[in-house]
Protein backbone atom coordinates (compact mmCIF):
# COMPACT_ATOMS: atom_id res chain seq x y z
CA UNK A 1 0.00 0.00 0.00
CA UNK A 2 1.06 3.32 -0.95
CA UNK A 3 2.09 6.15 1.90
CA UNK A 4 -0.98 8.33 0.68
CA UNK A 5 -3.29 5.30 0.53
CA UNK A 6 -2.26 4.48 4.03
CA UNK A 7 -2.37 7.80 5.59
CA UNK A 8 -5.83 8.38 3.96
CA UNK A 9 -7.20 5.19 5.28
CA UNK A 10 -5.78 6.33 8.69
CA UNK A 11 -7.11 9.48 9.07
CA UNK A 12 -10.73 7.92 8.12
CA UNK A 13 -10.27 5.65 11.10
CA UNK A 14 -8.55 8.92 13.32
CA UNK A 15 -11.92 10.69 12.66
CA UNK A 16 -14.25 8.00 13.26
CA UNK A 17 -11.92 7.60 16.89
CA UNK A 18 -11.56 11.19 17.55
CA UNK A 19 -14.75 12.05 16.47
CA UNK A 20 -17.39 9.37 15.52
CA UNK A 21 -17.66 10.88 12.26
CA UNK A 22 -17.29 8.10 9.20
CA UNK A 23 -15.93 10.15 6.25
CA UNK A 24 -15.70 9.12 2.52
CA UNK A 25 -12.17 8.92 0.59
CA UNK A 26 -13.03 10.71 -1.25
CA UNK A 27 -13.61 13.71 1.34
CA UNK A 28 -9.45 13.38 2.55
CA UNK A 29 -7.13 15.95 0.71
CA UNK A 30 -3.93 15.39 0.35
CA UNK A 31 -1.31 16.91 -1.27
CA UNK A 32 2.76 17.44 -1.06
CA UNK A 33 3.88 19.84 2.09
CA UNK A 34 4.73 23.56 0.15
CA UNK A 35 8.53 23.92 0.31
CA UNK A 36 8.76 26.06 3.04
CA UNK A 37 7.67 24.04 5.91
CA UNK A 38 8.94 20.45 7.52
CA UNK A 39 6.84 17.42 5.43
CA UNK A 40 6.44 15.11 2.59
CA UNK A 41 2.34 15.13 2.86
CA UNK A 42 0.18 17.57 3.95
CA UNK A 43 -3.64 17.03 5.72
CA UNK A 44 -5.83 19.70 5.14
CA UNK A 45 -7.51 20.16 8.26
CA UNK A 46 -10.18 22.57 7.81
CA UNK A 47 -13.32 20.24 6.94
CA UNK A 48 -13.37 18.52 10.14
CA UNK A 49 -13.52 21.16 12.52
CA UNK A 50 -17.31 21.01 12.21
CA UNK A 51 -17.32 17.29 13.78
CA UNK A 52 -14.26 18.41 16.34
CA UNK A 53 -15.66 22.06 17.30
CA UNK A 54 -12.33 22.85 17.74
CA UNK A 55 -9.99 25.56 16.26
CA UNK A 56 -8.24 24.07 13.26
CA UNK A 57 -4.68 23.87 15.56
CA UNK A 58 -6.48 21.84 17.87
CA UNK A 59 -8.04 19.69 15.33
CA UNK A 60 -4.77 19.32 13.51
CA UNK A 61 -2.54 18.16 16.59
CA UNK A 62 -5.36 15.76 17.99
CA UNK A 63 -5.33 14.11 14.61
CA UNK A 64 -1.50 14.06 14.09
CA UNK A 65 -1.26 12.20 17.18
CA UNK A 66 -3.06 9.51 16.11
CA UNK A 67 -1.52 9.26 13.27
CA UNK A 68 2.03 9.78 14.24
CA UNK A 69 0.83 7.26 17.17
CA UNK A 70 -0.91 4.34 14.69
CA UNK A 71 1.41 4.84 11.49
CA UNK A 72 5.01 3.34 12.35
CA UNK A 73 6.36 5.57 8.95
CA UNK A 74 5.33 8.67 10.71
CA UNK A 75 8.91 10.53 12.04
CA UNK A 76 7.00 13.33 13.06
CA UNK A 77 4.23 15.90 12.14
CA UNK A 78 3.41 20.00 12.63
CA UNK A 79 0.21 22.05 11.97
CA UNK A 80 0.35 25.36 10.37
CA UNK A 81 -3.01 26.73 10.85
CA UNK A 82 -5.65 24.25 8.79
CA UNK A 83 -2.73 21.94 7.54
CA UNK A 84 -1.31 19.11 9.24
CA UNK A 85 2.29 18.13 7.99
CA UNK A 86 3.14 14.78 7.63
CA UNK A 87 6.88 13.69 8.02
CA UNK A 88 7.49 10.04 7.08
CA UNK A 89 10.48 8.02 8.11
CA UNK A 90 13.71 7.92 5.99
CA UNK A 91 13.27 4.34 6.17
CA UNK A 92 10.19 4.23 4.63
CA UNK A 93 12.15 6.58 1.65
CA UNK A 94 14.99 3.97 1.62
CA UNK A 95 12.24 0.70 1.64
CA UNK A 96 10.62 2.76 -1.67
CA UNK A 97 14.28 2.81 -3.35
CA UNK A 98 14.61 -0.46 -2.56
CA UNK A 99 11.30 -1.40 -4.40
CA UNK A 100 11.63 0.94 -7.30
CA UNK A 101 15.37 -1.23 -7.71
CA UNK A 102 13.69 -3.97 -8.54
CA UNK A 103 11.75 -2.97 -11.55
CA UNK A 104 13.82 -1.81 -14.66
CA UNK A 105 10.25 -0.57 -16.09
CA UNK A 106 9.62 1.81 -13.16
CA UNK A 107 6.87 4.09 -13.75
CA UNK A 108 5.04 1.54 -16.70
CA UNK A 109 1.95 -0.05 -15.36
CA UNK A 110 2.02 -3.28 -15.29
CA UNK A 111 -1.47 -4.86 -15.70
CA UNK A 112 -3.91 -4.10 -18.40
CA UNK A 113 -6.40 -1.56 -17.82
CA UNK A 114 -8.86 -3.06 -20.79
CA UNK A 115 -8.75 0.39 -22.20
CA UNK A 116 -7.77 0.81 -25.74
CA UNK A 117 -6.99 3.73 -28.25
CA UNK A 118 -6.58 4.79 -31.55
CA UNK A 119 -4.34 7.62 -31.96
CA UNK A 120 -4.19 9.61 -35.27
CA UNK A 121 -0.99 11.69 -36.52
CA UNK A 122 1.19 12.89 -39.30
CA UNK A 123 -1.48 13.21 -42.14
CA UNK A 124 0.73 13.77 -44.80
CA UNK A 125 -0.35 15.14 -48.56
CA UNK A 126 1.39 13.29 -51.08
CA UNK A 127 2.50 16.48 -53.03
CA UNK A 128 5.02 17.77 -50.73
CA UNK A 129 7.45 16.99 -47.50
CA UNK A 130 6.97 17.07 -44.37
CA UNK A 131 7.47 20.45 -42.73
CA UNK A 132 7.65 21.87 -39.42
CA UNK A 133 4.51 21.64 -38.22
CA UNK A 134 4.74 17.75 -39.17
CA UNK A 135 7.25 17.46 -36.34
CA UNK A 136 5.25 18.68 -33.91
CA UNK A 137 2.67 16.42 -35.22
CA UNK A 138 4.11 13.65 -34.76
CA UNK A 139 6.33 14.04 -31.80
CA UNK A 140 3.27 14.55 -29.63
CA UNK A 141 1.40 11.53 -31.51
CA UNK A 142 4.11 8.98 -30.99
CA UNK A 143 4.53 10.22 -27.37
CA UNK A 144 1.03 10.33 -26.40
CA UNK A 145 0.81 7.06 -27.81
CA UNK A 146 3.65 5.66 -25.89
CA UNK A 147 2.47 7.45 -22.86
CA UNK A 148 -0.84 5.75 -23.13
CA UNK A 149 1.24 2.27 -23.54
CA UNK A 150 2.76 3.01 -20.42
CA UNK A 151 -0.43 3.28 -18.82
CA UNK A 152 -1.82 -0.29 -19.71
CA UNK A 153 -3.79 0.85 -22.31
CA UNK A 154 -4.05 -0.72 -25.90
CA UNK A 155 -2.78 1.60 -28.76
CA UNK A 156 -3.19 1.64 -32.24
CA UNK A 157 -1.25 4.17 -33.70
CA UNK A 158 -2.30 4.88 -37.16
CA UNK A 159 -1.64 7.57 -40.20
CA UNK A 160 -4.14 8.97 -42.86
CA UNK A 161 -1.96 9.84 -46.05
CA UNK A 162 -4.20 12.93 -47.88
CA UNK A 163 -3.17 11.05 -51.49
CA UNK A 164 -6.48 12.22 -53.68
CA UNK A 165 -7.83 15.51 -54.95
CA UNK A 166 -6.79 18.41 -57.06
CA UNK A 167 -3.37 19.33 -54.98
CA UNK A 168 -1.79 16.17 -56.32
CA UNK A 169 -3.14 16.74 -59.45
CA UNK A 170 -1.60 19.45 -59.45
CA UNK A 171 1.99 18.01 -58.96
CA UNK A 172 1.10 14.93 -61.44
CA UNK A 173 0.60 17.69 -64.31
CA UNK A 174 3.26 19.69 -63.71
CA UNK A 175 5.91 16.77 -63.46
CA UNK A 176 4.16 15.46 -66.89
CA UNK A 177 4.49 18.82 -68.88
CA UNK A 178 8.00 19.56 -67.53
CA UNK A 179 10.14 16.69 -65.92
CA UNK A 180 10.92 15.22 -68.96
CA UNK A 181 11.14 11.95 -68.15
CA UNK A 182 13.18 12.51 -64.84
CA UNK A 183 12.57 10.43 -61.64
CA UNK A 184 14.10 10.59 -57.62
CA UNK A 185 16.22 7.98 -58.94
CA UNK A 186 18.03 9.92 -61.87
CA UNK A 187 17.96 13.17 -60.33
CA UNK A 188 19.30 12.19 -56.73
CA UNK A 189 16.29 13.63 -54.81
CA UNK A 190 14.36 12.46 -52.23
CA UNK A 191 10.65 11.29 -53.26
CA UNK A 192 9.43 13.56 -51.42
CA UNK A 193 11.03 16.49 -52.11
CA UNK A 194 11.43 15.71 -55.42
CA UNK A 195 7.11 15.95 -55.92
CA UNK A 196 7.20 18.88 -53.89
CA UNK A 197 9.61 20.42 -56.24
CA UNK A 198 6.83 19.80 -58.91
CA UNK A 199 4.09 21.28 -56.89
CA UNK A 200 6.01 24.46 -56.20
CA UNK A 201 6.84 24.33 -60.65
CA UNK A 202 2.73 24.12 -61.02
CA UNK A 203 2.34 27.18 -58.44
CA UNK A 204 4.81 28.72 -60.63
CA UNK A 205 3.27 28.47 -63.79
CA UNK A 206 -0.29 28.91 -62.52
CA UNK A 207 0.43 32.55 -61.50
CA UNK A 208 2.33 32.99 -64.50
CA UNK A 209 -0.32 32.59 -66.57
CA UNK A 210 -2.90 34.04 -64.48
CA UNK A 211 -0.49 37.83 -64.70
CA UNK A 212 -0.90 36.40 -68.87
CA UNK A 213 -4.74 36.29 -69.21
CA UNK A 214 -4.94 39.73 -67.30
CA UNK A 215 -2.88 41.18 -69.53
CA UNK A 216 -4.89 39.81 -72.52
CA UNK A 217 -7.63 41.89 -70.45
CA UNK A 218 -9.07 39.09 -67.94
CA UNK A 219 -10.70 39.84 -64.74
CA UNK A 220 -8.43 38.26 -62.45
CA UNK A 221 -10.98 35.99 -60.48
CA UNK A 222 -12.01 34.59 -64.31
CA UNK A 223 -8.33 34.32 -64.95
CA UNK A 224 -7.81 32.31 -61.66
CA UNK A 225 -10.44 30.19 -63.09
CA UNK A 226 -9.47 29.78 -66.95
CA UNK A 227 -5.55 29.47 -66.53
CA UNK A 228 -4.90 26.55 -69.04
CA UNK A 229 -2.35 24.66 -66.14
CA UNK A 230 -5.41 24.39 -63.87
CA UNK A 231 -8.21 22.92 -66.68
CA UNK A 232 -5.31 20.37 -66.99
CA UNK A 233 -4.82 19.39 -63.63
CA UNK A 234 -9.17 19.53 -62.94
CA UNK A 235 -9.10 17.44 -66.10
CA UNK A 236 -6.74 15.08 -64.83
CA UNK A 237 -8.74 15.13 -61.76
CA UNK A 238 -11.76 13.86 -63.52
CA UNK A 239 -9.73 11.12 -65.04
CA UNK A 240 -8.32 9.39 -61.86
CA UNK A 241 -11.56 9.54 -60.52
CA UNK A 242 -13.15 7.57 -63.42
CA UNK A 243 -10.12 5.35 -63.16
CA UNK A 244 -8.39 6.19 -66.65
CA UNK A 245 -5.71 3.72 -66.92
CA UNK A 246 -2.71 6.35 -67.80
CA UNK A 247 -3.96 9.13 -64.83
CA UNK A 248 -3.96 6.23 -62.27
CA UNK A 249 -0.68 4.47 -63.04
CA UNK A 250 1.59 7.78 -62.95
CA UNK A 251 -0.53 8.77 -59.84
CA UNK A 252 0.77 5.33 -57.73
CA UNK A 253 4.29 6.23 -59.17
CA UNK A 254 4.57 9.53 -58.12
CA UNK A 255 2.49 8.71 -55.18
CA UNK A 256 5.35 5.57 -54.25
CA UNK A 257 8.04 8.25 -54.42
CA UNK A 258 6.36 10.37 -51.69
CA UNK A 259 5.78 7.64 -49.45
CA UNK A 260 9.13 6.16 -49.37
CA UNK A 261 10.71 9.29 -48.90
CA UNK A 262 8.38 10.22 -46.02
CA UNK A 263 9.64 6.46 -44.61
CA UNK A 264 13.18 8.13 -44.76
CA UNK A 265 11.70 11.12 -42.36
CA UNK A 266 9.89 9.06 -40.12
CA UNK A 267 12.72 6.79 -39.58
CA UNK A 268 14.84 9.80 -38.83
CA UNK A 269 12.18 11.08 -36.71
CA UNK A 270 12.17 7.80 -34.91
CA UNK A 271 8.28 7.62 -35.23
CA UNK A 272 6.25 4.98 -36.98
CA UNK A 273 2.64 3.57 -37.03
CA UNK A 274 0.60 0.34 -36.60
CA UNK A 275 -1.67 0.71 -39.97
CA UNK A 276 -1.17 3.65 -42.51
CA UNK A 277 -4.87 4.29 -44.14
CA UNK A 278 -4.94 6.18 -47.49
CA UNK A 279 -8.42 8.51 -48.31
CA UNK A 280 -8.38 7.30 -52.31
CA UNK A 281 -9.53 4.18 -50.46
CA UNK A 282 -12.11 5.74 -47.94
CA UNK A 283 -13.59 8.37 -49.34
CA UNK A 284 -16.02 6.97 -51.40
CA UNK A 285 -16.91 5.28 -48.05
CA UNK A 286 -18.03 8.61 -46.67
CA UNK A 287 -19.89 9.29 -49.51
CA UNK A 288 -22.38 6.25 -49.25
CA UNK A 289 -22.79 7.26 -45.81
CA UNK A 290 -23.71 10.61 -46.35
CA UNK A 291 -26.34 9.62 -49.03
CA UNK A 292 -27.74 6.79 -47.10
CA UNK A 293 -28.41 9.71 -44.05
CA UNK A 294 -29.71 11.75 -46.45
CA UNK A 295 -32.20 9.22 -47.61
CA UNK A 296 -33.04 9.05 -44.16
CA UNK A 297 -33.69 12.59 -43.67
CA UNK A 298 -31.19 13.23 -41.19
CA UNK A 299 -29.39 15.53 -43.87
CA UNK A 300 -31.18 17.69 -46.42
CA UNK A 301 -30.28 18.87 -50.01
CA UNK A 302 -29.80 21.92 -51.27
CA UNK A 303 -31.58 22.83 -54.69
CA UNK A 304 -28.05 23.54 -56.20
CA UNK A 305 -28.00 19.61 -55.28
CA UNK A 306 -25.08 20.04 -52.94
CA UNK A 307 -25.99 18.03 -49.59
CA UNK A 308 -25.71 19.83 -46.60
CA UNK A 309 -26.05 18.74 -42.23
CA UNK A 310 -28.32 21.07 -40.64
CA UNK A 311 -26.24 21.88 -36.97
CA UNK A 312 -28.06 24.83 -35.67
CA UNK A 313 -29.95 22.93 -33.01
CA UNK A 314 -26.43 22.41 -31.93
CA UNK A 315 -25.11 26.06 -31.53
CA UNK A 316 -23.00 25.66 -35.08
CA UNK A 317 -23.96 26.27 -38.67
CA UNK A 318 -24.59 24.56 -41.46
CA UNK A 319 -21.93 21.83 -42.99
CA UNK A 320 -21.30 20.68 -46.84
CA UNK A 321 -20.90 17.37 -47.12
CA UNK A 322 -20.96 17.01 -50.79
CA UNK A 323 -20.70 19.64 -53.29
CA UNK A 324 -23.09 20.25 -55.71
CA UNK A 325 -21.31 18.08 -58.31
CA UNK A 326 -21.84 15.15 -55.87
CA UNK A 327 -17.87 15.22 -54.83
CA UNK A 328 -16.84 14.80 -51.04
CA UNK A 329 -15.42 17.24 -49.08
CA UNK A 330 -12.58 16.63 -45.71
CA UNK A 331 -15.62 16.12 -43.98
CA UNK A 332 -16.89 13.37 -45.96
CA UNK A 333 -14.04 11.45 -46.17
CA UNK A 334 -13.18 11.55 -42.28
CA UNK A 335 -16.58 10.45 -41.75
CA UNK A 336 -15.97 7.05 -44.09
CA UNK A 337 -12.95 6.95 -42.63
CA UNK A 338 -14.05 7.05 -38.81
CA UNK A 339 -16.62 4.32 -39.55
CA UNK A 340 -14.36 1.91 -41.25
CA UNK A 341 -12.23 2.17 -37.89
CA UNK A 342 -14.67 1.75 -35.49
CA UNK A 343 -15.47 -1.42 -37.31
CA UNK A 344 -12.54 -2.68 -37.65
CA UNK A 345 -11.30 -2.55 -34.06
CA UNK A 346 -13.48 -2.04 -31.13
CA UNK A 347 -11.46 0.97 -29.71
CA UNK A 348 -12.93 3.02 -26.26
CA UNK A 349 -11.57 5.95 -28.11
CA UNK A 350 -10.14 7.88 -31.43
CA UNK A 351 -7.69 10.36 -30.92
CA UNK A 352 -7.35 12.97 -33.30
CA UNK A 353 -3.98 14.58 -33.31
CA UNK A 354 -4.44 17.76 -35.29
CA UNK A 355 -3.86 21.53 -35.05
CA UNK A 356 -5.65 24.28 -32.92
CA UNK A 357 -7.38 25.34 -36.75
CA UNK A 358 -9.00 22.64 -37.31
CA UNK A 359 -10.94 22.72 -34.01
CA UNK A 360 -14.44 23.65 -35.37
CA UNK A 361 -13.95 20.68 -38.14
CA UNK A 362 -13.46 17.51 -35.15
CA UNK A 363 -16.62 19.29 -33.09
CA UNK A 364 -18.37 18.60 -36.44
CA UNK A 365 -17.60 15.25 -37.42
CA UNK A 366 -18.48 14.21 -33.90
CA UNK A 367 -22.03 15.93 -34.27
CA UNK A 368 -22.55 14.37 -37.54
CA UNK A 369 -21.49 10.60 -36.65
CA UNK A 370 -23.54 11.23 -33.90
CA UNK A 371 -26.90 11.83 -36.59
CA UNK A 372 -26.36 9.61 -38.70
CA UNK A 373 -26.67 7.26 -35.75
CA UNK A 374 -23.40 6.31 -35.13
CA UNK A 375 -23.16 4.96 -30.88
CA UNK A 376 -19.17 5.96 -31.06
CA UNK A 377 -19.47 9.16 -32.30
CA UNK A 378 -18.65 10.36 -28.36
CA UNK A 379 -15.82 8.13 -28.55
CA UNK A 380 -14.59 10.58 -30.99
CA UNK A 381 -11.41 13.12 -29.27
CA UNK A 382 -9.37 15.96 -31.26
CA UNK A 383 -5.96 16.25 -29.38
CA UNK A 384 -5.81 19.93 -30.41
CA UNK A 385 -1.94 21.82 -30.42
CA UNK A 386 -0.48 25.16 -31.54
CA UNK A 387 1.45 26.11 -33.90
CA UNK A 388 4.91 25.89 -33.49
CA UNK A 389 6.83 29.71 -35.03
CA UNK A 390 10.87 30.24 -35.84
CA UNK A 391 12.82 33.10 -35.24
CA UNK A 392 12.91 35.17 -38.54
CA UNK A 393 15.91 34.16 -40.30
CA UNK A 394 16.97 31.17 -38.39
CA UNK A 395 16.46 28.33 -41.07
CA UNK A 396 14.55 28.72 -44.26
CA UNK A 397 12.69 25.89 -46.68
CA UNK A 398 13.34 26.56 -51.06
CA UNK A 399 9.88 28.09 -51.00
CA UNK A 400 11.26 30.61 -48.59
CA UNK A 401 8.05 30.22 -45.78
CA UNK A 402 7.96 26.12 -44.76
CA UNK A 403 10.30 24.73 -42.58
CA UNK A 404 11.76 21.70 -43.71
CA UNK A 405 11.69 18.33 -41.70
CA UNK A 406 14.47 16.80 -43.36
CA UNK A 407 16.10 20.35 -43.57
CA UNK A 408 15.67 21.24 -39.76
CA UNK A 409 16.90 17.68 -38.34
CA UNK A 410 19.88 17.42 -40.62
CA UNK A 411 20.49 21.62 -39.17
CA UNK A 412 20.06 20.26 -35.86
CA UNK A 413 22.70 17.43 -36.30
CA UNK A 414 25.03 19.62 -37.78
CA UNK A 415 24.65 21.96 -34.79
CA UNK A 416 24.77 18.99 -32.14
CA UNK A 417 28.66 18.21 -33.83
CA UNK A 418 29.46 21.87 -34.05
CA UNK A 419 28.87 22.12 -30.39
CA UNK A 420 29.86 19.20 -29.43
CA UNK A 421 33.08 19.40 -30.94
CA UNK A 422 33.60 22.99 -29.54
CA UNK A 423 33.01 21.50 -25.78
CA UNK A 424 35.38 18.73 -26.80
CA UNK A 425 32.68 16.42 -25.27
CA UNK A 426 33.50 13.40 -27.87
CA UNK A 427 37.52 13.34 -27.39
CA UNK A 428 38.44 9.51 -28.45
CA UNK A 429 35.59 8.70 -30.01
CA UNK A 430 35.58 6.89 -33.33
CA UNK A 431 33.66 8.71 -36.21
CA UNK A 432 30.81 6.51 -36.58
CA UNK A 433 30.38 6.35 -32.31
CA UNK A 434 30.74 10.13 -32.50
CA UNK A 435 28.14 10.67 -35.10
CA UNK A 436 25.84 8.19 -33.32
CA UNK A 437 25.55 10.62 -30.07
CA UNK A 438 25.52 13.77 -32.54
CA UNK A 439 22.33 12.25 -34.09
CA UNK A 440 20.63 11.08 -30.35
CA UNK A 441 21.90 14.36 -29.15
CA UNK A 442 20.21 16.26 -31.85
CA UNK A 443 16.79 14.42 -32.09
CA UNK A 444 16.74 14.88 -28.34
CA UNK A 445 17.53 18.32 -28.53
CA UNK A 446 14.68 18.87 -31.31
CA UNK A 447 12.39 16.13 -29.39
CA UNK A 448 12.61 17.77 -25.69
CA UNK A 449 12.44 21.63 -27.11
CA UNK A 450 8.92 20.95 -28.42
CA UNK A 451 7.55 18.13 -26.26
CA UNK A 452 8.31 20.34 -22.73
CA UNK A 453 5.48 22.64 -23.78
CA UNK A 454 1.94 22.38 -23.54
CA UNK A 455 0.51 20.85 -26.65
CA UNK A 456 -2.24 23.54 -26.55
CA UNK A 457 0.00 26.46 -26.11
CA UNK A 458 1.85 28.12 -29.45
CA UNK A 459 5.45 27.71 -29.61
CA UNK A 460 8.74 29.49 -30.57
CA UNK A 461 11.30 27.01 -31.70
CA UNK A 462 15.07 28.08 -31.48
CA UNK A 463 17.06 25.55 -32.80
CA UNK A 464 20.78 26.68 -31.10
CA UNK A 465 19.02 27.76 -27.93
CA UNK A 466 17.30 23.69 -28.27
CA UNK A 467 21.11 21.96 -28.28
CA UNK A 468 22.52 24.01 -25.16
CA UNK A 469 24.59 21.51 -22.57
CA UNK A 470 23.02 23.46 -19.92
CA UNK A 471 19.24 24.86 -18.74
CA UNK A 472 16.19 23.06 -19.71
CA UNK A 473 17.15 21.01 -22.43
CA UNK A 474 17.23 18.15 -24.19
CA UNK A 475 21.35 17.80 -24.34
CA UNK A 476 21.39 18.23 -20.38
CA UNK A 477 19.65 15.80 -19.48
CA UNK A 478 21.03 13.63 -21.79
CA UNK A 479 24.34 14.22 -20.28
CA UNK A 480 23.37 13.95 -16.55
CA UNK A 481 22.30 10.19 -17.64
CA UNK A 482 25.74 9.91 -19.21
CA UNK A 483 27.35 11.21 -16.09
CA UNK A 484 25.60 8.96 -14.33
CA UNK A 485 26.28 5.98 -15.98
CA UNK A 486 30.21 7.46 -15.76
CA UNK A 487 29.85 7.00 -12.35
CA UNK A 488 28.37 3.61 -12.21
CA UNK A 489 30.99 2.13 -14.88
CA UNK A 490 33.92 3.19 -12.34
CA UNK A 491 32.17 1.68 -9.62
CA UNK A 492 31.82 -1.09 -11.55
CA UNK A 493 35.48 -0.95 -12.32
CA UNK A 494 36.94 -0.77 -8.67
CA UNK A 495 34.28 -3.46 -7.75
CA UNK A 496 31.96 -1.75 -6.27
CA UNK A 497 28.58 -3.34 -6.84
CA UNK A 498 25.09 -1.65 -7.02
CA UNK A 499 22.43 -3.41 -4.56
CA UNK A 500 19.82 -2.78 -2.24
CA UNK A 501 20.56 -0.33 0.47
CA UNK A 502 20.09 -0.55 4.34
CA UNK A 503 16.89 0.98 5.11
CA UNK A 504 18.13 2.07 8.88
CA UNK A 505 20.82 4.51 7.22
CA UNK A 506 20.71 7.99 8.44
CA UNK A 507 20.51 10.08 5.22
CA UNK A 508 20.29 14.21 3.76
CA UNK A 509 16.96 15.69 3.59
CA UNK A 510 18.47 15.90 -0.04
CA UNK A 511 18.73 12.69 -0.76
CA UNK A 512 15.89 12.32 0.67
CA UNK A 513 13.73 14.55 -1.47
CA UNK A 514 15.81 12.71 -4.61
CA UNK A 515 13.72 9.69 -3.60
CA UNK A 516 10.65 11.05 -3.29
CA UNK A 517 10.91 12.85 -7.08
CA UNK A 518 12.28 9.16 -8.44
CA UNK A 519 9.09 7.81 -6.80
CA UNK A 520 6.61 10.56 -8.46
CA UNK A 521 7.01 8.83 -12.08
CA UNK A 522 4.50 6.66 -12.16
CA UNK A 523 1.80 9.76 -10.73
CA UNK A 524 3.40 11.74 -13.61
CA UNK A 525 2.91 9.37 -16.09
CA UNK A 526 -0.54 8.66 -15.15
CA UNK A 527 -1.51 12.25 -15.10
CA UNK A 528 0.64 12.76 -18.54
CA UNK A 529 -2.12 9.77 -19.82
CA UNK A 530 -5.23 11.78 -18.27
CA UNK A 531 -4.23 15.01 -19.84
CA UNK A 532 -2.33 14.17 -22.90
CA UNK A 533 0.45 16.12 -22.20
CA UNK A 534 3.96 15.05 -22.70
CA UNK A 535 5.05 18.42 -20.87
CA UNK A 536 4.58 16.67 -17.54
CA UNK A 537 6.60 14.24 -18.34
CA UNK A 538 9.52 16.08 -20.11
CA UNK A 539 9.66 18.80 -17.10
CA UNK A 540 9.49 15.80 -14.82
CA UNK A 541 12.92 14.39 -16.25
CA UNK A 542 14.54 17.79 -16.32
CA UNK A 543 13.60 18.48 -12.60
CA UNK A 544 15.19 14.85 -11.72
CA UNK A 545 18.35 15.94 -13.74
CA UNK A 546 18.67 19.44 -11.93
CA UNK A 547 18.04 17.63 -9.02
CA UNK A 548 20.68 15.04 -9.05
CA UNK A 549 22.87 16.75 -10.35
CA UNK A 550 22.76 19.18 -7.55
CA UNK A 551 22.98 16.10 -5.23
CA UNK A 552 26.06 15.26 -6.89
CA UNK A 553 28.19 18.35 -6.40
CA UNK A 554 27.27 18.47 -2.80
CA UNK A 555 27.51 14.99 -2.22
CA UNK A 556 30.54 12.41 -2.60
CA UNK A 557 29.51 9.05 -4.01
CA UNK A 558 32.82 6.96 -5.20
CA UNK A 559 35.15 8.77 -2.42
CA UNK A 560 32.32 8.23 0.23
CA UNK A 561 34.57 5.90 2.96
CA UNK A 562 31.37 4.55 4.85
CA UNK A 563 30.31 1.83 2.71
CA UNK A 564 26.30 1.28 3.48
CA UNK A 565 26.54 4.96 2.61
CA UNK A 566 28.51 4.87 -0.47
CA UNK A 567 26.56 1.84 -1.98
CA UNK A 568 23.05 3.66 -1.05
CA UNK A 569 24.48 6.93 -3.14
CA UNK A 570 25.42 4.11 -5.87
CA UNK A 571 21.92 3.00 -5.76
CA UNK A 572 20.25 6.68 -5.99
CA UNK A 573 22.18 7.70 -8.77
CA UNK A 574 21.19 4.39 -10.74
CA UNK A 575 17.72 5.22 -9.94
CA UNK A 576 18.08 8.37 -10.98
CA UNK A 577 19.45 7.37 -14.61
CA UNK A 578 16.59 4.85 -14.43
CA UNK A 579 13.64 7.21 -13.43
CA UNK A 580 15.33 9.49 -15.92
CA UNK A 581 15.54 6.93 -18.84
CA UNK A 582 11.97 5.60 -18.86
CA UNK A 583 10.60 9.31 -18.98
CA UNK A 584 12.58 10.62 -21.75
CA UNK A 585 12.06 7.06 -23.35
CA UNK A 586 7.98 7.99 -23.56
CA UNK A 587 9.19 11.42 -25.70
CA UNK A 588 10.95 9.43 -27.96
CA UNK A 589 14.26 10.78 -26.90
CA UNK A 590 17.12 8.08 -26.86
CA UNK A 591 19.79 8.40 -23.82
CA UNK A 592 23.62 8.32 -24.73
CA UNK A 593 25.74 5.93 -22.60
CA UNK A 594 28.59 7.95 -23.10
CA UNK A 595 29.09 12.11 -23.89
Amino acid sequence: MSIESLLTSKVIEAVKECYGIEVEADKIQLQATRKEFAGDLTVVVFPFTRFSKKSPEETGKQLGDYLKEHIDEIRDYNVVKGFLNIEISSAYWLGVLNEVAGDSRYGYRQEKSGHSYMIEYSSPNTNKPLHLGHIRNNLLGWSVSEIQKANGHDVRMVNLVNDRGIHICKSMIAWKKFANGATPASTGRKGDHFVGDYYVRFDQEYKAEIRQLKEEGMEEEEAKKQAPILLEAQEMLRKWEAGEEETVALWRTMNDWVLKGFDETYRLMGVGFDKVYFESQTYKKGRDLVLKGLADGVLYRKETGSVWADLTADGLDHKLLLRDDGTSVYMTQDIGTAYERFNEFAMDEMIYVVGNEQNYHFQVLSLICGKLGFDWAHKIHHLSYGMVELPEGKMKSREGTVVDADDLMQEMIRTARETSQELGKLEGYSEAEAEEVYRKVALGALKYFILKVDPKKTMMFNPKESIDFNGNTGPFIQYTYARIQSILRKAAENGMAVKKTDIHLEISDKEQDLIKLIAKLPAVVKEAGETYSPALLANYSYELAKEFNQFYHDFSILKEENEALRNFRLLLAKECGEAVKNAMGMLGIEMPERM
